[in-house]
């Protein structure tokens, strides 16, 4: 059928070529249009319900809200994992869902399971659905900043102008403030004259509630004309406030103002925001839509707030502090010049080795005709262009070429030996159907052997997904153009004047070193393969020396610190040491800038308690660094500069750190997850874990969340008492709420902006137990006001500063970092220390998280996939020989091409990681495609001195094995090493780039450089080898039959 199809395209010039023209025209388009990212999205599809519970302690949220809402998660299908987190006024629920589920199937399950999770939540608690957002959604961060404006009316301004606008523009999903201070109006009422008074607390609530409202009174009709009746109430100021009657005694209005002071107040922060050291500024955090490319909503965002400035008050800025878009065009402009350079490199060898410009423009033109087709299918499944997916593309470029190289040397040969009695068209068609359909059953080993990476799951799936997609695009697209264009292109191009192959001067220099020693080996074929048994055995020592690791770290041009302090710190002291912080890490020379965040911003996506620190560092390009300077000798310096007392380090990027939050919960490469039923009970395990893994070596730090780090103010009523003055518990809670709490009691509306209206005692009445006591009162039946201190218990005591859990059972977090680059090893060197030296009491265990979770998944699908890919490959060579014994010799090339790819991992002190196990899986694909073509080359010399000896009447002797085993591989000894070298020339741009995503590329590349030589060297040495063994015992045996036969004729 391959033969049939060449032929046919051979007999249909016109038709190949204005389908390649469709192609490419094609592949333009794809390339124009298809959007840009940096990485492929890595989060899960995740579902947050976020709740609000106003001045609730993290006890009563967990309780009351996040506990029912979790426990009615578990059952949403498809959820794989239930995380809940309850902090100071705020419960939230992540919901994680498997791969491939859809995102907003997803939101509609959770919202159905909602609506009935909800009835169990307290009157006027309402959960929400989070934004329809990825986990890597912060593609866009800045600042708003005027010198002439005080923080709360610069955050008014983000509130209620920038924030809507920004929102507006396409992809956006959210814009989330924080940092500043949000307005509101204080009602701080004086006890005092409450009491002179007898007005009660909760009378000047309802007096402000009531008296904040506009009502309509449909119409009325005067002089034939409709009027639309309102009645105008809405509170425009503290004018209005102040206004507001309590109640009239003795004919005399007793205002709020009479009894209590207004005033413009910030309310309660639970986040910060600090710019280079320099103070604290308002920012807003651009969070784009699920499924949206990052590129194209940054730049409508750009746009956007270029369209707004007008708007801005004179002196307003607005400064961007993370913008993910120069990450995308550093990603993209790497790939995109080592593309360029592994295209020239691989033309240059084509031109070099055949010594025929126009020959070797048939692989020239054939090579981006691949490259886009491999882009049409990218564009066809909505994929993005990123390091990954065209990283695929990258390390596909020089297979791709290998079989027009074989076809064109291939014809060089037909033409070098015609005798004139062909045409030229029968030349062409002879030379390409006698090694077209092995070649392209090569290359179909090459594609087919990378499939098993579709396997892979979780984070390393959707990393590596978009490059198996593209490898496999383009080495398809490889495939199919070696029997249709290829063919074409050779009878258009090779013609003129072709120089023989015994004058081309590399082929002759080739031969010259090949030639003694193949006739060595042939002589000495049992020490040749005792030899390479040994060069297999040594290779055991380097890979016994590799470390582990799950992923390289990719260097993202910015680097997020995000340090972890003790809980119940102020939000005055968090701003001091974030600004603090800010400042030192502004002096070194490499930063351009610092934006840090301390506690969370007005976004569900956001769970962060007040003591966790997350710092943007926007690096300079390295060129501007200072001689010798690394990122990882920077993170060093910094992390050194960074000591403060109380305060644990841990270093990683942006979109690495978001992921990882995401999939594990742990924000550092290792993390540890103790479950257990009693907080102080795991606090103490965990406490005791930190110890011990400090003490580890390579430990950079250790810091267990404080599960009772919290300091509580309870105030605990007295049944009896109550009962004595006739009160219940809620009328004393409600006092508590209000007094002491500041509850919202209703919102002014002015203009387009709303503020809150909180009804409080003053700071100094509500400073100390002591005065909470005293002086805080609770209105009776019969209207007398009784000191709080008489109807309850008021104790400190300490207790949870936050809540965690994971599928509804508590949950506490110890946070690892180390700078040591072998994770497996010291991890295992960790789990034995915390098992020697950390008794767990019953129902209470612990597990190792983070990137060491994602590792141990990974080695554990390796294990099934790589022996996967070795049957498929020898299935598929065996479709193609239809021998089990050829089979066997092409398979031998896969263990000795790990030996160069091991033997290169160790020399450039590279980790084994996913990164590497999925370059090792494209070596065995392409280690077995050489195998395959010197085999061609042995059989065909073979067949043509047996079909010589036949002619003759003679028998194939061993002389004519051997003098056919020197005609294959000497002989063709040029198409042999222009595969091999097309594919090293094509690898090397990617082991010399240096740019942002070649962490991970070279770690791909490495194993398939190092394996293709030492795969060369037993292709050119050893395989001929083991052909002669395997071909001599067959010929002895063929010999006996045929004696046999003679001496049984001979009786008859």
């Amino acid at each position: 059928m391959l033969s049939r199809l060449i032929d046919w395209s051979l007999h249909n010039v016109f038709l190949v070529i204005v389908m390649t023209i469709a192609i490419t025209a094609g592949g333009i388009y794809a390339v124009i249009h298809t959007p840009l990212d940096a990485l492929p999205d890595l989060s899960d599809v995740q579902v947050i319900v976020f709740t609000e519970v106003p001045g609730q302690a993290p006890q009563v949220v967990e309780d009351q809200v996040t506990y029912p809402l979790t426990t009615a998660m578990l059952s949403v299908p498809r959820s794989k994992v239930v995380r809940g987190f309850s902090f100071f006024g705020a419960s939230f629920v992540y919901i994680i869902f498997e791969d491939g589920t859809d995102i907003y199937w997803a939101r509609s399950r959770v919202l159905e399971y909602l609506n009935f999770a909800s009835k169990k939540l307290p009157e006027g608690v309402t959960p929400t659905l989070g934004p329809d957002a990825t986990g890597v959604g912060w593609v866009y961060q800045y600042a708003l900043q005027g010198k002439q404006k005080s923080l709360d009316e610069l955050r008014a301004i983000q509130d209620w102008y920038v924030r809507y606008q920004l929102t507006k523009a396409p992809g956006v999903a959210e814009v989330a403030s924080v940092g500043g201070f949000v307005r509101q109006y204080s009602v701080t009422v004086d006890p005092s004259k409450l009491r002179q008074f007898n007005v009660p607390l909760t009378r000047v609530s309802d007096v402000i509630a009531q008296g904040n409202r506009d009502v309509g009174g449909r119409v009325i009709e005067m002089t034939e004309t409709e009027y639309m009746v309102r009645g105008r109430g809405y509170l425009r100021g503290i004018e209005d406030i102040e206004n507001l009657v309590v109640k009239a005694e003795n004919g005399a209005p007793v205002l709020i103002g009479d009894i209590a002071r207004v005033e413009l107040v910030p309310d309660e922060r639970r986040g910060i925001a600090e710019l280079n050291g320099e103070g604290e500024v308002v920012a807003g955090i651009a969070v784009a839509r699920y499924g949206e490319n990052a590129l194209s909503v940054i730049k409508e965002l750009k746009l956007k707030i270029a369209e707004i400035q007008s708007g801005l008050p004179d002196g307003v800025t607005i400064s961007a502090v993370y913008d993910r878009s120069q990450l995308i065009s550093r990603a993209i402009s790497t790939l995109r010049t080592t593309l360029l350079e592994e295209s020239i490199i691989v033309a240059l060898v084509c031109i070099l080795f055949l010594f025929h410009v126009r020959s070797a423009l048939v692989a020239i033109v054939m090579l981006p005709i691949g490259v886009l087709i491999a882009f049409i299918a990218m564009r066809a499944l909505g994929m993005n262009s990123n390091i990954m997916s065209l990283g695929g593309i990258a390390i596909a470029i020089g297979a791709m070429v290998d079989a027009a190289i074989v076809m064109i040397e291939n014809a060089h040969k037909h033409i070098e030996r015609d005798d004139g009695s062909r045409t030229r068209l029968q030349l062409i068609s002879d030379s390409c159907r006698e090694v077209g359909p092995a070649l392209f059953f090569s290359l179909l080993i090459i594609t087919v052997s990378f499939l098993p990476v579709f396997t892979l799951e979780s984070q390393e799936g959707r990393l590596f997904h978009p490059l198996a997609f593209t490898k496999t695009f383009a080495m398809a697209g490889g495939a199919l153009l070696s029997i249709t264009l290829v063919p074409v292109l050779m009878l258009l191009f090779i013609r003129g004047k072709i120089i023989p192959e015994q004058k081309n001067p590399i082929n002759r220099f080739l031969i010259a070193i090949y030639r003694p020693i193949i006739a060595v080996v042939l002589r000495f074929k049992t020490a040749t393969v005792i030899s390479a048994i040994v060069i297999l055995l040594i290779s055991f020592w380097p890979a016994s020396r590799l470390g582990s690791e799950f992923m390289p770290t990719l260097n993202e041009g910015t680097l997020l610190y995000m340090p972890a302090s003790l809980p119940g710190m102020s939000v005055t002291k968090a701003a001091e040491l974030l600004q603090q912080q800010d400042r030192i890490i502004k002096s070194f020379p490499e930063v351009e800038s610092v934006f840090g965040k301390a506690g969370r911003a007005q976004t569900a996506t956001d769970p962060a308690p007040l003591e966790m620190f997350e710092t943007v560092i926007n690096l300079k390009p390295e060129d501007s660094w200072r001689e010798g300077m690394t990122v990882d000798k920077l993170i060093d310096e910094m992390d050194k500069a960074l000591q403060f007392p109380g305060v644990a380090n841990s270093w990683t990027m942006p979109i690495k750190a978001r992921t990882d939050m995401l999939s594990t919960g742990i924000r550092t490469p290792i993390g540890i997850k103790v479950f257990g039923s009693n907080l102080a009970e795991m606090e103490k395990l965990s406490l005791q874990i930190e110890n011990v893994v400090r003490q580890v070596p390579g430990t950079s730090s250790a810091f267990a969340e404080r599960l009772t780090g919290g300091y509580y103010l309870d105030v605990e009523p007295n049944l009896r008492q109550l009962a004595s003055y006739g009160l219940t518990v809620g009328e004393v809670q409600d006092v508590i709420a209000i007094a002491l709490g500041g509850e919202m009691i209703t919102s002014t509306v002015e203009g387009r902006e709303r503020f809150g209206v909180i009804v409080r005692y003053p700071r100094e009445l509500r400073s100390d137990p002591q005065r909470i006591a005293s002086e805080v009162l609770v209105t009776t039946m019969n209207g007398a006001q009784i000191p709080l201190g008489e109807l309850a218990k008021i104790i400190i005591r300490k207790g949870a500063p936050s809540i965690r859990t994971e599928n509804a059972m508590l949950s506490s977090y110890i946070y690892v970092d180390t700078r040591e680059s072998d994770m497996g090893a010291y991890v295992r060197s960790a789990q034995e220390a915390v098992a020697k030296q950390v008794q767990f009491p019953p129902g209470y265990y612990a597990t190792w998280s983070g990137q060491y979770e994602y590792m141990q998944r990974a080695i554990a699908k390796m294990k099934v996939v790589i022996p996967a890919t070795l049957v498929l490959i020898f299935l598929l060579l065996y479709l193609n020989f239809k021998r089990v014994t050829e089979s066997l010799i092409v398979m031998l090339s896969v263990p000795f091409a790990l030996v160069g790819g091991v033997w290169l991992m160790w020399a450039l002190n590279y980790n084994l990681s996913v990164a590497v196990a999925v370059g090792f899986i494209a070596l065995a694909g392409v280690a077995a495609e050489t195998g395959v073509i010197m085999l061609i080359y042995l059989d065909h010399a073979l067949e043509t001195i047996s079909e010589k000896r036949r002619s003759e009447g003679k028998t194939l002797s061993l002389s004519d094995l051997n003098d056919a085993i020197v005609e294959g591989a000497v002989e063709r000894v040029r198409p042999k090493m222009m595969t091999v070298v097309a594919i090293m020339a094509g690898l090397l741009p990617i082991m010399w780039s240096t740019g942002t995503g070649s962490e991970v590329m070279r770690r791909i590349a490495a194993p398939m450089v190092g394996g293709m030589v030492s795969s060369t060297v037993l292709t050119l040495v050893v395989i001929p080898v083991i052909y002669a063994l395997v071909k001599r015992r067959q010929l002895k045996l063929s010999n006996v039959s045929e004696f046999r036969s003679t001496n049984q004729d001979v009786s008859l």
